[in-house]
């Protein structure tokens, strides 16, 4: 069974820095054809995705946050951790971590294994 629990600050000051921590048990971020997330939903809006970091430690944002946001793997800890730079409050949302599956050929498959979600709220 692979679980994914999110963690970090609940509250973040505007212009600092938002970090948050995926912890995965039952599976490791390692394992071929894995790809592991990171996905926000502000509140009254739709999810977006942020970006992921693949098996081998490739990563890919979404362009309209890239120039903000780092994803980092922390191989030994099983953990996969998101940077977000220089947040306002637009960026309070509910976020959270989840593994996503590419087939033997390429293609996504989605997402399998969710995490929880943690509320972040940036405001002064």
């Amino acid at each position: 069974q692979v679980q994914l629990e999110e963690s970090g600050p609940g509250l973040v000051r505007p212009w600092q820095t938002l970090s948050l921590t995926c912890t995965v048990s039952g599976g490791s971020i390692t394992t071929n054809y894995n790809y592991w997330s990171w996905i926000r939903q502000p509140p009254g809006k739709g999810l977006e995705w942020i970006g992921y970091s693949t098996s081998s430690g490739s990563t890919y944002y979404n362009p309209s946050l890239k120039s903000r946001t780092s994803i980092s793997t922390d191989t030994s800890k099983n953990q996969f951790t998101l940077q977000l730079n220089s947040v306002t409050p637009e960026d309070t949302a509910f976020y959270y971590c989840a593994r996503g599956r590419f087939s033997p050929y390429g293609t996504s498959w989605g997402y399998d294994y969710w995490g929880q979600g943690t509320q972040v709220t940036v405001s002064s």
